[in-house]
């Protein structure tokens, strides 16, 4: 059974395997060859860097942050622009495009940043993450409970909900 490490270890190669240092939209795995780049355009997906930040908060093992401090450069090497940072039309050949994605910078930065930053800095025992990188902080029915007045926490209106509808007092 493959392992969250061994994934990670496997997306960071992704990375390392292109010239740029820059992983493609996705790989080939044939039997008895090495994998290769299928799809070999860079669109600054964060999914590779998300993963790397969790495994540090995890594990405190230093590697996580150099790879990921090896793909910043590689970001910083090949894809900044005077206004900012764009995509790569081919990572094998550096080629870039003309689009910097919202996501790298609401999502792809932020992990990196979290990667760097001291673990007191959005507690993973306080906070979750969604899909979209936005911290929401943890609520658990204890916590509801024991709220002084539980009306600014979880507002009655909110509990009615039907067909997609508030009901209001």
């Amino acid at each position: 059974m493959v392992s969250l490490v061994q994934l990670a270890w496997t997306c960071y190669n992704f990375y390392q395997s292109t010239p740029t240092k820059l992983a493609g939209e996705n790989y080939y795995f044939r039997n008895g060859e090495d994998m290769s780049v299928g799809t070999s355009w860079n669109i600054q997906r964060p999914e590779t860097i998300e993963s790397l930040f969790y495994l540090w908060r995890f594990t405190g093992n230093k590697t996580y942050r150099e790879w990921g401090w090896n793909i910043f450069q590689a970001f910083e090497n090949n894809s900044r622009i005077e206004t900012g940072y764009v995509g790569l039309k081919d990572v094998n050949t550096g080629d870039k495009d003309n689009m910097m994605q919202s996501y790298f910078l609401a999502e792809t930065l932020k992990y990196l940043y979290l990667l760097f930053s001291p673990s007191s800095i959005l507690s993973l025992d306080e906070w979750v993450f969604n899909t979209e990188a936005h911290p929401i902080r943890i609520v658990t029915r204890i916590d509801r409970q024991e709220s002084v007045n539980q009306e600014e926490v979880f507002p009655r209106h909110l509990y009615g909900r039907k067909e997609g509808r508030i009901e209001y007092k």
